[in-house]
C-alpha cells in the first residue's frame, strides 16, 4: 500500500443553470456505458475496456482528492479482493488547498495491509471490512456478511452453491493460498482465527456500530449454510460491538419495483416467506431519538422502509460517538451500496462531505466507486428486471425535506434551548459556494419550489442584512435546507437524463413489432419525466 494524494483545482458548488438541465459529468454516459455492458473484476485491466476502467479510476481518485488527503490500498490485480477497486482510497482527513502538497499520511500502513489480508476470509466472497466515506473524523464502511462453513471449505465450490449452480462471474477471481489452506485445516479454531483478524480490522477502524440488512440470520443454500453473521456467532465474538439487525428485502424484490412502473409508494415486502428469519432488532437508546414505531416495519412499503433505515444510519454517524459504521447485506453489492451512496449523497446535500464537488460529479464519484468499482452486477440484474441500482437515485426525491438533513440535528445540538437558528458563527461558515441555485431545472427537470417551505431562491447576504436577527438565523437555516432540496434534485434529474439515454434503454426487451416507443413512455413516465405535473419528479 502507498501514500497518495491526488491533485484536483477546487470546484464550485451547483451550477445548473435557469430553464436547462444540470450539466452532466463529461464521462458519465461511457461510465454507465461500461456498467451496464459487463462487470467490473479488479484483474481484468488490459485492452479497450481496460482503458475506459483506467479512467473512471483516475476520475475516482481525482474527486476523491478535491476534499480529503488518501492513502491508496493496490489492489491491481485483484490480490486482496477481486471485485474490490483496484485502487481502494483511505480517506484520512479533509484537505485545505495548503495541505495538497505537504500530505502526511496518519495511517499504520504495514499494519493495516497485515490486517486487510488476514481478515478477508472471515467475509463472504472475501470482502473485507472496507472504510469508504469520512465523515466528522468517523469511517463509515462497507463489507459482504460474515462467511460460513461453505466458503471457508473452498471458495469454488462456496461459489457454484452460493449462485445456485450458476456460472459465477467470481468463481476464478481468488486462488486459495497455502496460507489459507493450513488455517482451514485447523477446523477447532477456524472461525475464532478468521473472525478475530476481522474483529481486529473493525477495532482499528473504530467500528462500534455494525448494520446488517440480511432478511435471513444465515444464508442457505441446498440445505447447507454458506453464510453466516455477527448477530448469530455462537461464540458471541461480536458482543463488544452494537449490533443493529435491520432486514431489508434482496435485490429480487425490486422486480416487482419495475413490474410497477417504478412506483415504490405501496409495494410491501412479504414478511410470512419462509427463508426471512431475521426479526428488526435495534438498541433502545438508537430508536428513542428518532420517533419512529419500529414495531410496525412489516407494514411500512418500500419508501418508508428506505426512509427509516436512512434516518437511523444518519442518527447514527451524526452521533457525538467518535465511533464508525458498518453497513453490509449479504455480499455486499445490492443493498449496502444503496445505503453507503444514499448516505454519501445526504451527507454530501448537507455540505458536510465532499463539498467541492458539483452535482454531477457527486454522481458520478458514487455511481463509479460505490457501485461499479465496488462489483455491483448491473448486467445480470437488468437481465433479471432486478433495478435496485435505479431505484437508489430515482429514491432521491424522497429524502430532500429537513428531517434527513443531518445539520438540523447539529443545529439542536449547539444551540441554546431558546435559539433555534444558527448563531453567529454558523451563519459565517455557510459559504457563498455552499448555496446554491433554488431556479427551475429547466422543462424536463423542473422543480416546483413554490410549494417547499424551504424556497427561499431569493435569499442573498444583503437581504440578510436587512432581517432582524432573530429571523436572520431562521432564514439561513430554511436557505441551507433549500439548498439540501436543490442539489440532490439536480443530482437526480443528472442521473434520469443519463440513464434514460443509455442503460433505460436497454432494460427493456423490444417489442415484437420492434417498436419501443411504447416501452420509452412508460420508463419516461415511472420516472417522472412525463406526467401532468413536474412536481412529481
Amino acid at each position: 500500500m502507498a501514500g497518495a494524494r491526488a491533485a484536483a483545482a477546487p470546484s464550485s458548488g451547483s451550477s445548473a443553470s435557469s430553464g436547462s438541465p444540470p450539466p452532466q459529468e463529461p464521462g458519465l454516459g461511457e461510465l454507465l456505458e461500461e456498467f451496464s455492458r459487463t462487470q467490473y473484476r479488479a484483474k481484468d485491466g488490459s485492452g479497450t475496456s481496460g482503458s475506459k476502467v483506467e479512467r473512471i479510476e483516475k476520475r475516482c481518485l481525482e474527486l476523491f482528492g478535491r476534499d480529503y488527503c488518501f492513502s491508496v490500498i493496490p489492489n491491481v490485480n485483484g490480490d486482496i479482493c477481486g471485485h474490490y477497486p483496484r485502487h481502494i482510497v483511505f480517506l484520512e482527513y479533509e484537505s485545505s488547498e495548503k495541505e495538497k502538497d505537504t500530505f502526511q499520511s496518519t495511517v499504520q500502513v504495514s499494519k493495516l495491509q497485515d490486517l486487510i489480508n488476514r481478515s478477508k476470509m472471515a467475509r463472504c466472497r472475501g470482502r473485507f471490512v472496507c472504510p469508504v466515506i469520512l465523515f466528522k473524523g468517523k469511517h463509515i464502511c462497507r463489507s459482504a456478511t460474515l462467511a460460513g462453513w461453505g466458503e471457508l471449505y473452498g471458495r469454488s465450490g462456496y461459489n457454484y452453491f452460493f449462485s445456485g449452480g450458476a456460472d459465477d462471474a467470481w468463481a476464478d477471481v481468488e486462488d486459495i493460498t497455502e496460507e489459507d489452506c493450513a488455517l482451514r485445516s485447523g477446523d477447532t479454531h477456524l472461525f475464532d482465527k478468521v473472525r478475530g483478524y476481522d474483529i481486529r480490522l473493525l477495532r482499528y477502524l473504530s467500528v462500534k456500530y455494525i448494520c446488517d440488512l440480511m432478511v435471513e440470520n444465515k444464508k442457505v443454500k441446498f440445505g447447507m449454510n454458506v453464510t453466516s453473521s455477527e448477530k448469530v456467532d455462537k461464540a458471541q465474538r461480536y458482543a463488544d460491538f452494537t449490533l443493529l439487525s435491520i432486514p431489508y428485502p434482496g435485490c429480487e424484490f425490486f422486480k416487482e419495483y419495475k413490474d410497477r412502473d417504478y412506483m415504490a409508494e405501496g409495494l410491501i415486502f412479504n414478511w410470512k416467506q419462509d427463508y426471512v428469519d431475521a426479526p428488526l432488532s435495534i438498541p433502545d437508546f438508537l430508536t428513542h431519538p428518532l420517533n419512529i414505531d419500529w414495531s410496525l416495519y412489516q407494514s411500512w412499503d418500500l419508501v418508508q422502509q428506505t426512509q427509516n433505515y436512512l434516518k437511523l444510519l444518519l442518527s447514527i454517524v451524526n452521533s457525538d460517538d467518535d465511533s464508525g459504521l458498518l453497513v453490509h447485506c449479504i455480499s455486499g453489492w445490492d443493498r449496502t451500496p444503496l445505503f453507503i451512496s444514499l448516505l454519501r449523497l445526504s451527507l454530501w446535500a448537507d455540505g458536510l462531505i465532499h463539498t467541492s464537488l458539483k452535482p454531477a460529479e457527486i454522481l458520478y464519484l458514487t455511481v463509479a466507486y460505490d457501485w461499479f468499482l465496488f462489483g455491483h452486477m448491473l448486467v445480470d440484474r437488468l437481465s433479471k428486471g432486478e433495478e435496485i441500482f435505479f431505484f437508489c437515485f430515482n429514491f432521491l426525491k424522497h429524502i430532500t425535506s429537513e428531517e434527513f438533513s443531518a445539520l438540523k440535528t447539529q443545529r439542536r445540538k449547539s444551540l441554546p434551548a431558546r435559539d433555534a437558528g444558527f448563531t453567529v458563527e454558523d451563519i459565517c461558515m455557510l459559504r457563498r459556494r455552499d448555496r446554491g441555485s433554488t431556479t427551475s431545472l429547466g422543462s424536463d427537470f423542473s422543480l416546483v419550489m413554490e410549494s417547499s417551505p424551504g424556497a427561499v431562491g431569493s435569499f442573498t447576504y444583503e437581504a440578510m442584512e436587512l432581517i432582524p436577527a432573530g429571523a436572520q438565523t431562521q432564514a439561513a437555516w430554511l436557505a441551507a435546507l433549500s439548498d439540501r432540496e436543490t442539489r440532490l434534485q439536480e443530482v437526480r434529474s443528472a442521473f434520469l437524463a443519463a440513464y434514460s439515454s443509455t442503460v433505460g434503454l436497454r432494460a427493456a426487451a423490444p417489442s415484437p413489432s420492434g417498436a419501443i416507443g411504447g416501452l420509452l413512455e412508460q420508463f419516461a413516465r415511472g420516472v417522472g419525466l412525463r406526467g401532468t405535473s413536474t412536481s412529481t419528479l
